[in-house]
């Protein structure tokens, strides 16, 4: 299968054992009201991608029925960890964090729910290690707040609840080029990234002219507690978003994201990036 054949939103690229394995919210089941499980495809040259393989079917009696969005797979001290957004009957949007031994699956059920505030309905939870500890950066969703935010939160080495209380990083509205008139403010997908010279960025989705956009930020001390400091100009603005950033086996740059945003005509797509003066650009 090519990328025109694959409709995911959100998409998350993993390198594992000289393989690629890409995750993503599918297209068919992403604004349905039933979601039935969550898939992996596999390939050697990013070109090149197997069917799709279920990884996560949930469990007998479990708590979300719609919205499974936004699969991101991290390793962490020996195994696989999904992080996922799901919804309920009666439940608000959250993150909850999965865990498989290895990157094709199965995942299953590891932390006791989400671990995003409980009173919170949140959204595209991600994962960093930053000075040794594990943090989740997440939105607070427009759809409560009007002005959607993005937090970090701790969590336990265990990556099994949170620890200690939220972390305020930034708003959708503050940016120079987000419309101040808007009567609502999108924060989507949140990924972390660090510069050769260990300047720690997010890379985040709004909504510019109307169009899905890939925006970024910069932490002014390089930890996840420093200043938030957004970038005047966009990464991407053509109407595709929810990207992140990862390394190809031959340590080159690249930036996936869904473009168009409108279903279910999304598919992945694929950039080469370059670091230049401590930033990012597409090539």
């Amino acid at each position: 299968m090519k990328f025109q054949d694959i409709n995911i939103r959100d998409p998350f690229v993993l390198l594992a054992d000289g393989k690629y394995y890409m995750y993503g919210t599918r297209g068919s089941e992403a604004w349905t009201d039933k979601s039935t499980g969550l898939d992996v495809y596999i390939s050697d040259d990013l070109e090149n991608w197997s069917e799709a393989k279920e990884v996560f079917t949930p469990p007998e009696n479990f708590w979300a029925h719609k919205n499974f969005w936004a699969p991101e797979v991290h390793f962490y001290k020996g195994n696989y960890y999904m992080f996922v957004s799901f919804i309920g009957e009666n439940r608000l949007r959250g993150t909850q964090i999965l865990k498989a031994e290895k990157p094709e699956g199965p995942f299953l059920v590891h932390s006791d729910g989400p671990v995003t505030p409980e009173n919170w309905q949140c959204l595209d939870g991600t994962f960093l290690v930053d000075s040794g500890k594990p943090y989740m950066v997440f939105c607070h969703e427009w759809v409560q707040v009007t002005d959607g935010e993005v937090w970090a939160i701790e969590l336990t080495d265990d990556l099994k609840s949170a620890k200690g209380e939220p972390i305020y990083l930034f708003k959708a509205s503050e940016p120079v080029w987000a419309d101040k008139k808007a009567d609502k403010f999108v924060t989507d997908g949140p990924f972390a990234h660090r510069t050769e010279n260990g300047r720690l960025m997010l890379i985040w989705s709004s909504f510019f002219n109307h169009e899905y956009c890939q925006a970024m930020i910069y932490s002014d001390n390089g930890h996840i507690d420093g200043n938030w400091i957004h970038d005047t100009r966009l990464l991407f603005e053509k109407n595709g978003g929810h990207g992140m950033i990862f390394k190809t086996k031959e340590n080159e740059l690249k930036l996936i994201l869904h473009s168009p945003n409108e279903n279910p005509l999304e598919r992945p797509v694929l950039f080469d990036l370059k670091e230049e003066n401590d930033t990012l650009y597409i090539k």
